[in-house]
């Protein structure tokens, strides 16, 4: 999925969203591994939030989306802010010319995005290939039973001065599969303009990701819910959840 006209009040709407904790968890993470993290790959960067963040903690950040549109915020907001980033245009199901990194992410439902089981064993694969060996993978999903109950079926809505939106959210065929009816109103020269995207999300099941982790070459697969770096139980309400998974050092 590529956020076009999205990527324009992409920071506004998101203000909210908890990038210092996915950024405090990568950290208590790397620390919990006892792995030596200095390069990392951020797939599916959008706007370059946690890039940018991360960056400031003095890691070598490589940032990659899809989305020019969102690369292009995020090269912006980086320069202004003298930060540096390596940004590239890049598909996560069709990486190449990417090596040695000791740690990749993907956090905010990226990997939600890739809605068929084939292109997650091939995202996966690339990310493994990507890896130094013994290199760390973190990413996060919906939670499967999270979205049955409070998303699908569901009208969402946000007003503020500068920009608005009407989200419904609508099943799709398989279990776990939604698409998102998305129509904005931002606030342009004193005029509101309307715009309409649709987004295709799917998640699965924790044990299919831990499947097609393994099968990948990933080892010591770990789960969590919603931040808690300590818990590895996961409670049937948790929104949110996170997979942390070593590249085999053979």
């Amino acid at each position: 999925m590529v956020y076009r006209r999205m990527a324009e009040v992409y920071d506004h709407l998101m203000t909210h969203a908890p990038y210092e904790q996915w950024v405090d968890f990568t950290e208590e993470m790397i620390r919990s591994s006892k792995t030596h993290v200095k390069r990392i790959a951020d797939l599916g960067c959008g706007t370059g939030e946690i890039t940018t963040r991360l960056a400031e903690r003095g890691y070598e950040m490589t940032g990659i989306d899809y989305s020019a549109e969102m690369l292009t915020y995020a090269e912006h907001k980086a320069s202004a802010n003298k930060i540096t980033v390596n940004w590239l245009h890049q598909d996560i199901r069709e990486l190449s010319g990417l090596r040695d990194y000791d740690l990749a992410i993907s956090y905010c439902d990226v990997i939600n995005y890739i809605t068929e089981p084939e292109e997650i064993r091939k995202t996966f694969q690339h990310v493994f290939n990507l890896l130094k060996p013994g290199g760390l993978f973190l990413f996060d999903v919906h939670h499967l039973p999270f979205i049955l109950d409070y998303y699908v079926n569901e009208t969402f809505a946000e007003v503020t001065d500068e920009a608005s939106y009407i989200w419904f959210c609508i099943p799709g065929e398989e279990v776990g599969e939604m698409y998102h009816d998305l129509t904005f109103y931002y606030l342009q020269d004193g005029l509101y303009e309307r715009f309409d995207e649709q987004h295709h999300q799917r998640t699965f099941s924790i044990n299919f990701y831990k499947e097609i982790l393994q099968q990948s070459g990933f080892e010591n697969v770990k789960v969590y819910a919603d931040f808690a770096v300590n818990d590895e139980s996961i409670a049937d309400d948790a929104a949110r959840i996170f997979f942390s998974a070593r590249k085999t050092s053979r």
